[in-house]
């Protein structure tokens, strides 16, 4: 095998009605993948699905996802189960499901070399809060935390002030919609993509030539688009807003749900070429030629 996928989920593969909006919901025939409080919250497209289940049965597929373990579990991803999954913003690898203490540690002991811990970035926040804009302020896995906020309430110079005072620290600020992320700088998802990486190389899954292929929409995805061989992003969301690119990047045509069906066409284009180039491997369509 040549080809591994890592993909962000929300906003890149499933997508809450809101983040679709009210037209495309309407018009686009989709399956509810997500149901929280007893209602449902996220859909994908049913040939989102189709896709998206293909490809699991090709190729190493990765979910790679800012949720926590907990907020994973509740999506029912076409081609699950899958053998990895990276969660908590790569603060948490998945095996079979379960989590794998070891990467954990290995996860806490990078924060506590690398700067301040998360005790001290809470303090430093909850100075900064007003409840005029600011919904709540949530700690996710012990590890970093989010503000709810009102965008249109926000303070224009919160998010580069407190962008300022994270980097300084060893942490990272970014905004995503409506939730504002403060991020040990040392937990990234292309770090746990590597680790899943070298471990389906030395058990023989993939080949060590094999190629990254990711996809993901908000800033938290940067270091992730970066390290891949091949990347796309969806022309919505928080990296469109930025204008951000990177060497490479391929941006889709479509927004909402339809750029996740254009990400996963996009996949699939990216793996049959990487396959049918595979040396020593033979070209299927040769096959009772002569």
């Amino acid at each position: 095998m040549s080809v591994l996928v890592a993909t962000d989920l929300d906003r890149t593969m499933i997508y809450s009605q809101a983040a679709m909006g009210e037209a495309q919901f309407a018009a686009l025939d989709t399956v509810c993948v997500e149901i929280y409080r007893d209602a449902p919250l996220s859909y994908m497209t049913t040939t989102a699905v189709e896709l998206l289940a293909r490809l699991a049965d090709e190729v190493p597929v990765i979910p790679t996802t800012t949720r926590t373990p907990a907020q994973y579990e509740r999506i029912a991803l076409p081609g699950s189960p899958f053998r990895y999954a990276v969660a908590s913003n790569g603060g948490r690898i998945l095996v079979d499901g379960a989590d794998d203490p070891g990467w954990r540690r290995h996860v806490e002991r990078s924060v506590s070399e690398s700067g301040s811990d998360l005790d001290e970035v809470l303090a430093e926040l909850r100075t900064r809060l007003d409840d005029s804009w600011v919904q709540s302020l949530r700690v996710a896995d012990d590890l970093f935390c989010y503000l709810v906020v009102e965008p249109i309430s926000q303070p224009d110079d919160f998010l580069p002030a407190w962008q300022d005072w994270c980097a300084a620290r060893g942490w990272t600020a970014s905004q995503q919609g409506r939730k504002i992320y403060a991020t040990p700088r040392s937990v990234t998802k292309s770090a746990a993509i590597a680790e899943v990486r070298r471990r389906l190389v030395d058990d023989g899954t993939i080949s060590a030539d094999a190629e990254l292929c990711a996809a993901g929409d908000g800033w938290l995805d940067t270091d992730l688009l970066e390290a891949a061989d091949h990347a796309i992003r969806p022309r919505h969301g928080e990296l469109d807003l930025l204008g951000w690119s990177t060497p490479g990047l391929s941006v889709t045509a479509e927004t909402g749900a339809l750029a996740g069906v254009e990400i996963l066409e996009w996949f699939h284009d990216r793996c049959s070429v990487r396959t049918a180039s595979d040396p020593g491997r033979p070209d299927v369509r040769a096959v009772g030629t002569s």
